[in-house]
């Protein structure tokens, strides 16, 4: 299930974007693909990504993933939450589970990422 007004990667990350910040995290689709999560490793406040960059881990009790960047930006703050409570990306992927917020460096960056009605015919392709 997509979220109308986020955007998408097709490695299910989303994006929900705004005035110049990006708050991030991994879709349903790909919360359900991993199974139960166990641990996420947040990326540093105040790094900087560009877009499709590797910005964090999640592993599950099947296997660990990466998180990619959706957009180009400077993160300015991480959900601490999952540090201790990994699962709340399994129970509440686009609100409690979301992984940290970025303050987009290239809004060019965002011309890559597709709506939900594009993601959601992606992942029925799958």
């Amino acid at each position: 299930m997509a979220v109308e007004g986020s955007l998408y990667t097709k490695n299910h990350e989303w994006a929900r974007i705004d005035a110049g910040i990006a708050t991030i995290g991994i879709t349903d689709y790909a919360q359900q693909m991993l199974g139960e999560l166990v641990f996420v490793e947040l990326p540093a406040i105040g790094k900087e990504f560009a877009g499709y960059d590797e910005l964090a881990i999640v592993e599950s009790t099947k296997a660990a993933s990466d998180v990619y960047s959706p957009v180009a930006g400077k993160v300015i703050e991480v959900n601490c939450k999952l540090e201790s409570q990994p699962e709340l990306i399994n129970q509440d992927c686009y609100n409690a589970g979301w992984i940290c917020k970025m303050q987009i460096t290239d809004m060019k960056s965002i011309e890559n990422l597709i709506d939900s009605k594009q993601y959601e015919e992606y992942v029925g392709g799958l």
